[in-house]
Order: C-alpha cells, then structure tokens, then sequence
C-alpha cells in the first residue's frame, strides 16, 4: 500500500489533495486537527492533517473503509508522541486485520444511514461512492451544522448533482412520429395510449396509431379500443413496405404513435426485424420502455439490445409496483439519456407524470430534508 500524510486548510481541501494524488480508491487512515506556525505558541494556525493510502491491488470497498469517521476531527489539538514509522508499522497491523473480520460503518451515523439507504434502494456502488464522497465534504465543511436533516439534504442535492446533466421531462413536441421500444410486459401500449390521450385531451391534437405488434391478437385489440375511444385511426403493419404505407395514409395527422411487439430482447432477429420494418429519421421520438420492477442487470441487457437503435429517451413504467429505484437511476446515468415520463398505475391518461430528476431524488431518498 502507497500510504502518504497530507496537510491542508481544511478537510475539503485535503480530501481534493487525496483525491489528486492517490485517486479515488485512497482510503483515509486517520485525520486530525493540528497547529502549524506562529511562535512560543502564538499566532498558530489550525490545519488538518490526514494519514491516506491507496492499494493497488484493493481488498472490497465496504472492508477498505476505517474506522476514521466514527467521530469528528478533535477540536483540540493533538501533539505527535510517535514518530511516522511508528505509525506505519501501525497501519501494517491494520491492514493485516482487514482480511480477518469486517469494520464497523466507517461514515458518522447519519452518513451511515443514508448509505445504507442507497445501498438498499439498490444503487451502483461507483454512484453511492459519488454520493458519499460529496456528502464527507459537507460533513466537514460544515462543523457547526451537523445533522440527520442537514445530511438528508446533502445527499439530494449530491444525486441531483449526478443527475442534471441528463434531459428530463416530455419527450419532443415538434416531432411527428412517436416509436415505443422496450421488451414485453412493460406496459408500451398502455404508456402509448396515456401519452396519445393527453395529445387529444389537454392539447387538442389530432392523433393516429400504427402497431407493428402481429404476434398477440389481444395487443392488437386493445389498441382499437383505444383508438375508437380518442376516435383515431389505426392502421396494422407486418413488414417495412406497410409500415411506409400507413404513414402515408396517417400523413393529415398531427402525432403519430407506433407501438411494436413485446418481444424476447435477448433475440437478435427481434432487433434486426425492427430495423427493417421501422423508419427512424428526424421526425421520429424513439423511447424506450422500463418497468421499474426490473433487475438492473436485466435493465442493463436490455438496454444494450435496443441501444442499435436511435433512442431518444426512456419511460419507466410500474412506480407503483416497486419501493426500489436505484436500477432506475443507475440506467439513466449509464445510458447518458434522460426519461420522459413515469408512470404509476393503470389508468389511462390520468397514471402518467413528466419525469424529472427531482421527482427521482424524492423515490430515491425521500421527503426528509427536502
């Protein structure tokens, strides 16, 4: 282990000196408040000295934490009764020890808690490092306002950091065709007609349906039902050539919605067949559809499948059906693509809300210091 003693104004800055020169799996061994300068005792300057080391070879993250952050820098300081080597010797003991028994939560309880709270709402472990890196900035940055509810409010704007340069909110107006991507069971067709619904209800569109989902009889009628209710046509396409076709014939349109079949996305010909029978151009919205019930791993795959294809934005699905939503946040930030709606329920148009990254921090770590 690379291991090097770094001394600063404050603990911010030192934990940006760490960072810089020991990268962002250093580990902080030990930190406490010091004096330098001034003379027979006056006119000393309090700094904070930090112990911090790297492994390149590093043992599990939840293992590498120490015991550091169990409480606050001392408020006075401390005078050195060892020499460095002393202390190193110390610290190889300690890492010794790591392989043999598991430490105890290196972060002050209400840090602890709200990892834990991430760790449980099942958030990848690069972005709960994120997270609590800027939270052990404000920890120390802010001495005198230390607590639960202060945390809880760092900790949003820490995700809300992570999340804004993603869009956010109703997919593009100004373009004509809308295409539903996404793997069976995922509500498509039901999301299409909330979102055609609100076209008609609260802007006064004119809307048509083209659905390329021949493989279930019950998908093809219940999209009729839909269309007789918003009094759209609704044209059924099995190949590339009907597809342009019903796009003529929907041209006096203003929005069209085209839903496809809910596949196997683990099938190649699912995504080739897509390609030939779809258009993809610049006047096509293309979304793709998650249920938020989903495993991330399984969000992942599915994601890789359909990124072949020109996606614009996500829609995730089933928020009522799921008190986990970090494989949510963890899809948008690894696709780099924002989402356009949340839905929540069945009820078409009503169970649909613009999405936003302050309606997932709130799912993600709830109302507590808002």
């Amino acid at each position: 282990m690379k291991v090097k003693k770094f001394i600063a104004p404050s603990m911010n800055e030192a934990m940006k000196q760490v960072r810089a020169e020991l990268g962002r799996d250093a580990v902080i061994l030990r930190s406490k408040e010091i004096q330098t300068g001034g003379l027979f005792g006056l006119f000393a300057k309090k700094k904070v000295e930090v112990l911090a080391g790297v492994d390149p070879d590093p043992l599990p993250r939840r293992q590498l934490e120490t015991a550091l952050f169990e409480r606050p820098p001392a408020t006075a300081p401390e005078k050195e009764d060892r020499s460095f080597a002393d202390e190193l010797e110390e610290l190889r003991r300690f890492i010794g020890q790591l392989s043999e028994r598991r430490l105890a939560p290196a972060y002050p309880p209400p840090l602890a808690a709200i990892e834990q709270r991430l760790i449980d709402q099942g958030l990848a472990d690069s972005y709960i490092r994120e997270v609590m890196e800027r939270l052990l900035e404000r920890w120390y940055a802010n001495p005198s306002g230390r607590s639960s509810a202060a945390a809880a409010g760092w900790a949003k704007e820490a995700v809300r950091s992570l999340l804004s340069s993603l869009p956010f909110a109703g997919a593009a107006q100004a373009k004509k065709y809308w295409i539903l991507l996404g793997p069976t069971g995922v509500g498509k067709t039901t999301t299409l007609a909330k979102i055609a619904g609100r076209a008609v209800l609260e802007q006064g569109k004119t809307v048509g349906f083209i659905t390329t989902d021949t493989y279930r009889i019950a998908a093809i009628d219940q999209l009729k039902t839909y269309a007789h209710i918003l009094d759209a046509p609704l044209a059924v396409c099995y190949n590339g050539e009907e597809f342009r076709e019903a796009k003529r014939k929907l041209a006096h349109c203003d929005l069209v919605f085209v839903d496809t079949a809910g596949r196997n996305f683990r099938d190649p010909q699912y995504i080739d067949e897509l390609q030939q029978t779809l258009e993809f151009d610049s006047e096509t919205e293309t979304l793709l559809v998650f249920a938020a019930t989903g495993k991330y791993e399984d969000m992942k795959a599915i994601y890789s499948r359909f990124s072949r294809l020109p996606i614009d934005r996500l829609i995730v699905t089933k928020l009522d059906e799921t008190d986990s939503f970090g494989a949510i946040v963890n899809v948008l930030l690894d696709s780099r693509l924002g989402a356009a709606y949340f839905t929540n329920g069945q009820n078409v148009p009503d169970d649909m809300v613009d999405a936003s990254a302050e309606r997932l921090v709130h799912l993600l770590l709830g109302a507590e210091g808002a």
